[in-house]
């Protein structure tokens, strides 16, 4: 899951050049995998009523194997994009399950999980332009093989369930959390999306040779954010991480739009993003029933979906510029929206 996420960025210059795709199209392969990836988790929250935790990971690694193996094979541009959203809908369907399970467990335990996923992420890049250039298929066969250990892992040692409905679960003011967290989850996950996808094309386009390298480091940064909130975030209530977090993004990604800085912006703002996404579903856990939370996952992947192609639209318009004042901004919003959630919600308590 870590390596295939952040892998389609820096392969858009070669599946251009081998599909003869535009810049201003090539996004759309990111965005059809998080295509697959909103269609999971309502499937997965459907599944987890009925089937093991394990069961529905098993299912979900092998499709994602599947839908990797097709992108990496695919003759035509069509088959390539179709295999995004088998793999999007295996990827989904892993992360609904995890991330439900862990969430209700607390800070720490939700952040570990995540900090793992990023510790992967940092080798997306890096695999992307190593093996690459031997053929567009071995990053995918790569990302399939590991899928299929991950699923021998999964059956060998199995996994946790999800703890029992609350009995105050379903109460009053469920739309009216759900109406909070769903936008917050879309800008969240448009910006981490973002900026893994359109680094390498942005650094690139400003004169960084090493963009390859940034956009690790960039993971890494998520990495380290991750890893701490899980040591020391347990300390702190869910929602003034998220606040802290956001707040440093925004300021984090404006400063990526000075081209001197853009390259130390990078990692920075995977640091300041990384404790971001398990904060966040901690914090709706405490408010939200446990079980709706795969649904709720829904809201992050149309952030994915949205923001890849929209950047696409603005680099091919205002040149690579636009990638960083569009998330800059993406950031105030999400900000915005933090402090609305905190307001309505008089603060949830920590889990």
């Amino acid at each position: 899951m870590g390596v295939l996420q952040p892998i389609y960025g820096p392969l858009f210059p070669f599946f251009q050049q081998r599909f003869g795709v535009s810049t201003a199209s090539v996004g759309i392969i990111a965005s059809a995998h998080f295509l697959g990836s909103a269609a999971a988790p309502p499937l997965a929250g459907v599944l987890l009523r009925r089937l093991s935790t394990r069961r529905v990971v098993v299912g979900s690694l092998i499709l994602l194997a599947l839908g990797a193996v097709l992108v990496g094979l695919a003759p035509l541009w069509a088959l390539a994009v179709a295999g995004a959203v088998v793999a999007g809908l295996g990827m989904g369907g892993v992360s609904a399950a995890l991330n439900a399970v862990f969430a209700s467990v607390g800070t720490r335990a939700i952040n570990f999980v995540n900090a793992v996923f990023a510790a992967a992420s940092i080798l997306a890049p890096l695999i992307a332009v190593g093996l690459a250039p031997l053929g567009l298929a071995w990053p995918f066969v790569l990302i399939a093989s590991l899928s299929l250990l991950t699923l021998l892992a999964a059956k060998v040692w199995g996994l946790p369930e999800l703890p029992p409905a609350r009995p105050q679960d379903g109460g009053r003011g469920l739309a009216r959390s759900l109406a909070l967290f769903v936008p917050m989850l879309v800008c969240y996950v448009g910006l981490e999306v973002g900026f893994g996808a359109w680094g390498i094309k942005h650094l690139q386009g400003v004169g960084f040779g090493s963009a390859a390298l940034a956009v690790s480091l960039y993971w890494g940064g998520f990495t380290l954010g991750r890893a701490l909130t899980s040591a020391f975030g347990g300390r702190f209530r869910p929602d003034r991480l998220v606040l802290v977090s956001a707040v440093l993004s925004a300021l984090v990604a404006l400063a990526a739009s000075v081209p001197a800085l853009a390259p130390l912006a990078y990692p920075l703002v995977g640091l300041t993003l990384g404790p971001l996404f398990g904060s966040v579903l901690v914090w709706s856990a405490g408010v939200l029933p446990v079980r709706l939370l795969p649904f709720l996952l829904v809201s992050g992947s149309v952030g994915g979906i949205l923001v890849p192609w929209l950047i696409g639209l603005a680099f091919a318009r205002s040149g690579p510029q636009a990638v960083p004042v569009f998330l800059a901004a993406l950031g105030a919003v999400l900000v915005a929206l933090v402090v609305l959630t905190r307001r309505v919600l008089r603060v949830s308590p920590a889990a």
